[in-house]
């Protein structure tokens, strides 16, 4: 019956937008679905920004801060466009006793960025996690998906910058 109510028009004419219909769709556009829906966004559009949490918001007809509170609890979700290279460094206990920290330092110092950031050309972006599940092969960063274990500070530079232009990213 909730699929049968009007809904709301979708924030731009983007034929993207369907996907994310759909996945409100099988839900019968019920507030539980609200995880799935902005996981569908954050497959298609890479982000959640104000206007989608916003038609989520009204489609499911839920309050928008719910929608906001659960896009910021789980850290899978970025509510800003993310750079063509991401580099998420751990800094769980046996990481950050294992000199995460510094690995975090010298990708700031070297990109000019700090945690949470892309770099000005949309080169890179730098995240943080609370543990990745790698705690024997601290430190651990995870650059573009693939887990890098026990690298120093200077190993983690050169592994990024020998990414595709990331170099430029620097400068």
């Amino acid at each position: 019956m909730r699929d049968l109510l009007p809904k709301t028009a979708p924030p731009t004419a983007d034929k993207r937008w369907r996907i994310v219909d759909t996945a409100m769709k099988r839900n019968g556009y019920a507030p539980d679905g609200l995880i799935e829906t902005l996981h569908a966004i954050q497959e298609t559009f890479g982000y959640l920004d104000e206007p989608s949490m916003r038609y989520v918001a009204s489609s499911l007809r839920v309050p928008l801060s719910k929608v906001y509170g659960v896009a910021t609890f789980y850290h899978h979700f970025q509510l800003k466009p993310q750079g063509e290279h991401s580099c998420v460094v751990c800094l769980g206990t046996a990481c950050y006793i294992k000199g995460s920290s510094n690995l975090l330092e010298a990708v700031r110092t070297r990109f000019g960025i700090r945690s949470g950031e892309t770099t000005p050309n949309n080169k890179l972006s730098l995240l943080t996690a609370r543990c990745v599940g790698s705690c024997s092969l601290a430190p651990v960063s995870v650059l573009d998906g693939q887990t890098l274990p026990h690298l120093s500070p200077e190993e983690l530079v050169e592994a990024i910058c020998a990414l595709d232009d990331t170099e430029e990213a620097a400068q």
